[in-house]
């Protein structure tokens, strides 16, 4: 693994915890260069301490990733620092939302689905046109590029205990389908990762039972891990120019439903 992302520039969004974590990591060390962006400077402060990264190989972005203003700093910081515009960029900042349709609370659906959808729609709008701009669609390309955007099983699969979180991801996947299309003729792949449940700090920040979790990883445990799904980020990238992973479901092999 050692070596096969260099000379690879990526951003990547909710990189201070999580998913996001654990994607910069291993991309790191596989020999990218890496914008994190989070939303506080701590996480981003361990990822570096953890990977021994510097200014030649790490660029730190604190703020939200669903204000344009934040985007366009963390592609313009690829160009700036890495002298190239980003090759791979991860969409992956996010949050979830327990709650029915009955039950759940508005203001806090509101606040989600501006990071959920609106800031990955800027996002994905906003790589979308300096990839397309920047690849190389001779056979093979010489500039691969990759946008993985990270969904969720319940995008896919109706589940009433998180129904507008749910909702924010099933509009995700059909955004990013209708990327794939307008950009693979430029030579840019677009894949979406929906993994099911994942241990991280996801389940505290939605507001889910610390009970209701632990049930949860009693009946289908053991449930994925960040670097599972890192993993699988780092699959798709490492595929040959021709093959596109179009979309990629997760589940810890004893979850059943969804």
């Amino acid at each position: 693994m050692e070596g096969t992302l260099r000379n690879k520039r990526a951003v990547i969004t909710g990189a201070g915890s999580g998913i996001g974590f654990a994607i910069a990591e291993l991309f790191i060390r596989a020999g990218a260069s890496v914008v994190a962006n989070a939303r506080r400077i701590e996480g981003l402060d361990r990822l570096r301490a953890e990977t021994g990264s510097g200014p030649g190989n790490f660029v730190p972005i604190v703020g939200d990733a669903s204000q344009q203003k934040v985007i366009e700093e963390c592609l313009d910081a690829a160009l700036e620092h890495f002298s190239g515009e980003a090759d791979i960029v991860v969409v992956n900042a996010g949050r979830g939302l327990k709650g029915s349709v009955l039950q759940a609370d508005l203001g806090d659906a509101m606040e989600m689905f501006n990071t959920n959808l609106w800031g990955a729609l800027r996002l994905m709008q906003s790589s979308g046109k300096r990839l397309s701009g920047s690849a190389n669609v001779g056979n093979p390309p010489t500039l691969q590029k990759d946008i993985i955007i990270i969904g969720s099983v319940v995008g896919r699969h109706i589940s009433p205990f998180s129904s507008a979180y749910g909702a924010s991801k099933c509009a995700v996947g059909y955004l990013a389908e209708a990327l794939r299309r307008e950009l693979g003729p430029a030579g840019v792949r677009v894949t979406l990762l929906e993994p099911a449940f994942v241990s991280s700090g996801f389940q505290d920040v939605a507001g889910y039972e610390k009970q209701w979790f632990a049930d949860i990883e009693e009946k289908t445990g053991p449930v994925l891990k960040p670097a599972d799904v890192a993993d699988a980020a780092y699959y798709v990238v490492t595929r040959p120019w021709h093959v596109h992973i179009n979309n990629m479901v997760l589940r810890p092999t004893r979850q059943v439903y969804p």
